[in-house]
């Protein structure tokens, strides 16, 4: 993911893994479970629902259910589904686990498709924002000592402000990482390697 259309991309494929919808009930669906798009319009939706369609990640098909009041007309509802091509896609983007997984753009994304992400991936990437917060507290920190006698209360509230939450994610990440952890060790226990008919472990 190297933008924000790319992330969007992803939010539609993860939540169309679990069924087909309307662009109506997507829409709904990317505004309650990404922070990211909560002023998510349909003038950014749909052109990135054709550019997928025309890349064959997803199919469109005509609904004869009635559209809300809202958005009631003459025009029927399309209905989205992903293709082959888009299944295959979005299990190669969620085996992916590089810095634009845990960057601030992409991250709230990963997070909430990470029912359908191996554990290894979670782990790496909960461990990479982990690695970016803790960089950015010490900036935080560094700045806030070189400029405390220089600005007034206000400006350091807000400092303070921005240091406590970002100490609350750290926190928070330490907790899943932990969590995580726990979770691949209990599989490993529950599904050893399975051995081969000479006895020998397969690897």
């Amino acid at each position: 993911m190297r933008s924000r259309s790319d992330v969007l991309e992803l939010a539609i494929l993860g939540l169309l893994q679990d069924t087909p919808m309307h662009g109506y009930e997507l829409r709904k669906r990317l505004n309650v479970m990404l922070g990211s798009f909560r002023a998510l319009s349909y003038g950014s939706l749909y052109p990135a629902l054709r550019s997928m369609a025309d890349r064959g990640l997803i199919t469109v098909a005509g609904s004869s259910e009635p559209l809300p009041h809202a958005l009631s007309g003459k025009r029927s509802r399309n209905v989205y589904e992903l293709t082959a091509d888009g299944k295959e896609h979005l299990a190669e983007a969620l085996t992916s686990s590089g810095p634009t997984a845990w960057d601030d753009e992409g991250f709230d994304v990963r997070f909430a498709l990470f029912a359908q992400t191996d554990v290894e991936t979670r782990l790496r990437i909960l461990e990479g924002r982990r690695t970016r917060l803790a960089e950015r507290l010490d900036q935080l920190r560094t700045s806030a000592a070189r400029t405390r006698e220089r600005v007034d209360e206000y400006t350091l509230e807000l400092h303070r402000h921005g240091l406590e939450q970002v100490e609350r994610e750290v926190a928070w990440l330490d907790g899943l990482i932990d969590r995580e952890r726990d979770s691949g060790r209990t599989s490993k226990r529950r599904h050893p390697a399975s051995r081969r008919t000479d006895g020998s472990e397969s690897s």
